[in-house]
């Protein structure tokens, strides 16, 4: 069993209400509990992609209760600038941090009143856990981060902004562009200063919730190859220390 592209936008679909997860996905979800998280992710849009990631692990040899998705479970990490920080998937093996999602969307139809909050929150988060592990606060292996980010593709989203004259001129790079494309710009460098491992970055909308990749370094075949990097990897250091496949 291994995660498909079908599985993946099935999960998308479900995000929009489009269609239930396929019986496999909805097993996923019994089983590490993203049935019940729609209180913490503020409604279960989500659950489904939280189903996707876990089932990667699963496949892995990692236990459900390795794989935390509720609240109940404790999705919460130290950080360096503040105490702790509530993620949305969080893998622990023994004390490794082996992965750690966060599962954001923008929609409309006002895209500007939200899209600083979304950029602050993604930098935020990132900067906070990478300096916590610097502090050693997570003692095992060094800890993977992955993003996922819907944008609701709407005409209001894939119009180009104008930006405000202030005291020094806006980089040219953001001049014409699109929340779209800010978004992509932003995740690209989000990438390459390596404050997430990787980034899966889509557009999608309830009325075609076939999701498109704006960005070939941010789509699903580099975002799933990324993961089952990091479960290489720590396979090839004996972790999970006990192989259990679920299914």
């Amino acid at each position: 069993m291994t995660v498909t592209r079908q599985d993946f936008e099935d999960a998308v679909a479900a995000y929009w209400g489009a269609k239930e997860s396929q019986r496999e996905l909805s097993a996923i979800k019994d089983a590490v509990g993203a049935g019940t998280a729609g209180a913490v992710r503020g409604g279960k849009h989500f659950d489904g992609i939280a189903a996707l990631l876990a089932k990667f692990f699963l496949v892995a040899g990692y236990a459900p209760e390795d794989i935390r998705v509720t609240k109940k479970q404790g999705l919460e990490l130290p950080g360096y600038y503040r105490p702790q920080k509530q993620w949305d998937v969080v893998v622990v093996h023994d004390n490794t941090l082996v992965a750690a999602f966060e599962l954001k969307a923008l929609g409309g139809p006002s895209f500007g009143n939200n899209y600083n909050n979304r950029v602050e929150e993604a930098l935020g988060s990132a900067v906070d856990l990478r300096r916590a592990a610097l502090a050693e606060l997570f003692p095992g292996e060094k800890p993977w981060l992955g993003y996922f980010f819907i944008m609701e593709d709407h005409p209001r989203s894939r119009t180009p902004v104008g930006t405000r004259d202030g005291a020094f001129p806006v980089e040219a790079v953001w001049n014409g562009k699109s929340y779209q494309d800010r978004f992509s710009i932003f995740c690209e460098r989000l990438m390459a200063e390596g404050l997430y491992d990787s980034i899966c970055y889509i557009t999608s909308s309830e009325a075609d919730p076939k999701p498109a990749e704006p960005a070939v370094s941010l789509d699903w075949r580099h975002f799933a190859a990324a993961i089952n990097a990091r479960i290489k990897y720590l396979s090839d250091l004996g972790l999970p220390f006990e192989s259990r496949l679920p299914f």
